[in-house]
């Protein structure tokens, strides 16, 4: 994948926020499997472990996977919860960073189609 400087530039900018964001997915995951011990544990989603061209070649592909299982996950929990469920802060912070990786995700994922067809 070849890149240009200002494309680089913000695809180091995207994956630092992709990894800040699970980081916090791990913390609310965290949080929740200790106040729902019933419930099963959300799945892990790696870390980048930086936010390189060559991480992002080589881990990309597992960390789309597991962020899907993550996404499926907690919308089968959300359904057995029901429409009356209590609020749960820890399911929300669950729910919300999954969201915001999964927007991160697309557009990384935008990034690098754009990157492959030059």
């Amino acid at each position: 994948m070849e890149e240009r400087p200002e494309m680089e530039v913000r695809l180091v900018q995207l994956l630092g926020s992709f990894i800040t964001t699970t980081s916090a997915y791990t913390l609310a995951r965290l949080e929740f499997a200790l106040r729902n011990p019933q419930s099963p544990v959300p799945p892990v989603i790696d870390r980048l472990s930086d936010a390189s061209s060559a991480t992002l070649r080589a881990d990309w592909g597992c960390i789309e996977n597991q962020l899907e299982a993550a996404r499926d996950d907690l919308r089968k929990l959300d359904d057995s919860r029901g429409k009356r469920a209590v609020y749960d802060p820890t399911f929300a912070s669950l729910q919300r960073a999954v969201r915001e990786l999964e927007q991160y995700a697309r557009a990384v994922r935008w990034v690098m189609t754009v990157e492959e067809g030059r």
